[in-house]
């Protein structure tokens, strides 16, 4: 029997991740092959026209998952009904301006997208945060939407996992898929942490550990970690705009991981409402390993923590600390 639709909502939807994200999940990499989706796309009035244009598009691909695009620029329409919400809508810093200035217009904003998604999203819709700041504009969502559990409001760092994936894979040249369970731990920002001391690499002769491997703790803990800090601005340095293709395909793996399932032994990088794990305190939005079974996810627990990424781990949190306080400070 052929599946219901599901309702999927990207808000920003005319711009460039948004662009690059919408026929990845009408082609069927975020939900799979054999589910069809609802499109509904929101973007501000000002990107109307563009964002008309990107449903003529859609129309002209006839994927065969797609059985529908909602297009508009009214916020009510666009929650009305959907399953799971990816927001990648939001205002971006601009030159001379303070972070307090880019909070309290995405404050603004979160809390109006939140509002909608509460009163008219179906029961249980699963949100993804990836405008930034994107850890505690999840938060902001969560604060302004109480009906949907803490735990359906998520923020992406499987970009980031995704990035330090691939620099372990360059740099002992296997596949990417051969390398797994690093870890993005914080911010998606400069002061997360990415953490290789429970990654592995499938080797002919069975799993060894990444630090086995690559024989080099300087260049794992010094530039490996820079380079995955700020591979955003690097990507904005050589093509003079951020990352759209690898943002949208870390989204889909984020909800394909958490709807669909982590394979077994594997685990992955989601922001989540922290309980306290890791000494993290509880309220953060805060990136851990986790493992999804039944479209639930669960943080990886036990794994030790040395000195070193206990500082790192730290600082991180102390940074989102400071955003949270800030940014309840433009909602007074």
């Amino acid at each position: 029997m052929a599946k219901e639709p599901v309702r999927v909502l990207v808000t920003g939807a005319a711009g460039q991740i948004g662009y690059a994200l919408v026929p990845m999940i009408a082609r069927g990499l975020m939900l799979g092959p054999d589910q069809p989706v609802i499109l509904h796309m929101l973007d501000i009035p000002p990107a109307a026209e563009a964002l008309n244009g990107v449903k003529m598009e859609l129309i002209d691909a006839a994927f065969p998952l797609l059985k529908g695009v909602v297009a508009t620029t009214d916020v009510v329409e666009a929650c009305t009904g959907v399953n799971i919400a990816v927001m990648v809508g939001g205002f971006p810093r601009k030159e001379g301006m303070e972070r307090k200035d880019v909070m309290s217009k995405n404050v603004s904003i979160y809390k109006a997208q939140a509002s909608a998604l509460e009163k008219h999203a179906a029961a249980n819709c699963k949100v993804l945060v990836v405008a930034n700041p994107a850890n505690t504009n999840a938060l902001i969502l969560k604060e302004f939407a109480p009906s949907i559990p803490e735990k359906n409001i998520t923020c992406l760092t499987r970009l980031d996992h995704n990035r330090a994936l691939g620099q372990v894979s360059e740099r002992l040249n296997v596949q990417v898929s051969d390398v797994k369970n690093v870890i993005i731990w914080g911010n998606h920002s400069s002061s997360q942490y990415p953490d290789v001391n429970h990654a592995t690499v499938k080797t002919p002769s069975g799993e060894k550990p990444v630090r086995e491997l690559v024989k080099d703790d300087a260049w794992l803990n010094g530039e490996f970690i820079t380079t995955v800090q700020q591979r955003g601005a690097a990507i904005i340095k050589a093509r003079k705009l951020s990352s759209a293709l690898s943002a949208a395909s870390s989204a889909c793996d984020h909800i394909r991981d958490w709807v669909l399932g982590t394979p077994e032994g594997t685990w992955v990088s989601m922001g989540v409402y922290s309980d306290g794990s890791y000494n993290v305190p509880a309220g953060l939005i805060y990136s851990f390993p986790v493992t999804c079974r039944n479209g639930e996810w669960t943080i990886v627990q036990g794994l030790g923590i040395d000195a070193f990424s206990r500082k790192k781990l730290d600082a991180t949190a102390a940074e989102l600390s400071e955003e949270k306080a800030l940014a309840y400070s433009c909602l007074s």
